[in-house]
This record gives C-alpha cells, structure tokens and sequence, in this order.
C-alpha cells in the first residue's frame, strides 16, 4: 500500500498547467479570466502585497476546487488509466484533496506505481514528500505474513483523522481499525483548554450547552465502529479540563467532580457511534 503526500502542493500548483486544465472543460472566457485574476491576486500580510507566479491563494475560498481540479488531471485520470493498462493485480485509489492512498494486490505494483508517480509529479511541479510517503503492507494477508517472516506486527497509516490498523473482529476475522489520531486528539483537546480558560466566568449553563455542540460534532465525525473508547476518552479529558477550570473561577468555591460530573450527564451526550461498518454502509439493495 502507499502512503503518499504532496510536499507544498498548494504552494507548488502550476498556474499555466492549471489553466489549460480549466480551459478543457469551461468554455466562457469570462470565467476563464476571472480564475486568472485570482491566481493573480497575491497575499496581503501584514499590510504588504506578495505575489506569487505558482501555487493558489491560501485561505481563497476557489482554492480547494482548483487544487482538485489540478490533481485530477494529474493524479486522477492518469492513476486510473495505470490501472488498467499497466497493473497486474487489483489497485484501489482514495484521494482527498491532496492526501492520497493506494492499495495494490501485488508488491511488484506498488513499486512500479511508486515510482513513476514520482515522474509523473515531476512533469507537474510536484513533489512527493519523501518523509510522509512511504510504501507499508497492510492489508488482511499482512500480520501472517509478516509473522512468518519473523517481522512485528504490520505498520498503520494516518487518513482523515483516523489511525488505520490492521485488526480482527470478535469472531477471529480481518477488519480494518480505525482510531481517531491520538496527535490530533491532544491538539483538539488543548485548544478546548484554552478557550475553557478564555469563558471561565461565563455562566455554567452557557458553557455546558457549548461543551454539548462541541461533543457532538466530534462524535459524528469519530464515531465509526470500534472507535468507542477514543470517544470515551476525549469526552473524559474535557470534563476534567472544566472541572479544573471551574475549580479556579473561586478559592473558596471547590467543586467536586461528582458536581461535574452530574453537570456534564445534563447538558452532555454520551459517546455514540454515528457511522455504520463498511459492508452495511456500501450495501447495494434493491
């Protein structure tokens, strides 16, 4: 399997390339016109205009649909006529702007994909990233064989947010595991710390009906199966950062954790999980 990631990629898209690009599916030159004009627009920080002849505006609200149509010419298209001239085996693509992950049945593919993939981003002014993208196997054959040849157990990759293992289900079967990135999780949690900070003297029901919005859009984001216990862990530590902050509103007033803890079972859902497994969610009925 390949982990790929695009050094600089919104910093590295080629404005000529990316106009032809444009210009192979819009007609009006108007709209032509007005992308250009964007691409052209620069960067203004700190009162200083910057402009660049490569990459989109960051922060543009038209640079993710650029970025992808950029990378569908490129990748794409391109990855999807590999497949099926040149592969051997079975190749599976998902590519979310500029994160990408390919699977292949057999090795010999995934290091001849990998690198004329290199070649290809050349031809484009990308670059792979080469502490980011690496060549792993994963897959329901990997921990046997990797037991039989006396290696650990298979490596994981990040995507999306989540941490993919290589696991089992309760009845000994493969199935992939995914778990919210621990990284991502800290970083999240520390952010609600210090914003907790920033609303200490708010009044406590305000900050229990925000805390509720917050929960609850990381539950229907995280909440696939098998990721109960990431969940359960994320609500935990942010009833422990309140309670501290709470804690530190009065000297004299010290509530207890059974006081928060009631507080967050009024305004707080429990951990659910939102997302059905793979085999029900991409089940075809008619």
């Amino acid at each position: 399997m390949l982990d790929a990631d695009i050094r600089g990629f919104f910093d590295a898209i080629n404005h000529e390339h990316l106009v032809k690009f444009v210009e192979h599916r819009i007609a009006d030159k108007r709209v032509v016109r007005h992308i250009k004009k964007w691409l052209n627009a620069g960067v203004l920080e700190d009162g200083e205009l910057t402009r660049v002849k490569e990459g989109t505006p960051q922060g543009g609200s038209i640079s993710p649909l650029l970025a992808n149509i950029y990378l569908h010419y490129v990748f794409d298209l391109w990855a999807d006529r590999w497949r099926k001239q040149t592969g051997r085996g079975a190749v599976i693509m998902v590519r979310f702007a500029d994160d990408i992950v390919v699977g292949f049945q057999n090795q010999s593919d995934a290091k001849q994909f990998y690198s004329e993939l290199i070649e290809r981003f050349r031809e484009f002014n990308l670059e792979l990233h080469a502490d980011k993208t690496r060549l792993i196997e994963f897959g329901r054959y990997a921990a046997s064989n990797r037991k039989e040849r006396g290696d650990g157990k298979p490596e994981s990759f990040d995507f999306l947010g989540f941490t993919h293992i290589c696991g089992k289900t309760r009845k000994g079967k493969f199935a992939v595991l995914r778990q919210t990135i621990r990284k991502k999780m800290q970083r999240k949690l520390k952010e609600l710390k210090v914003e907790l900070r920033k609303r200490m003297h708010w009044p406590i029901k305000e900050v229990g009906a925000w805390l509720r919005t917050v929960l609850l859009g990381h539950y229907r984001y995280y909440g696939v199966p098998r990721n109960g216990r990431r969940l359960s862990a994320f609500r935990y530590h942010l009833m422990r950062y309140w309670w501290w902050t709470v804690r530190r509103r009065s000297q004299r007033n010290r509530i207890t954790w059974e006081r928060i803890n009631r507080l967050a079972e009024r305004w707080w859902p429990y951990p659910r999980i939102y997302h059905d497994y793979p085999e029900a969610r991409l089940r075809v009925t008619t």
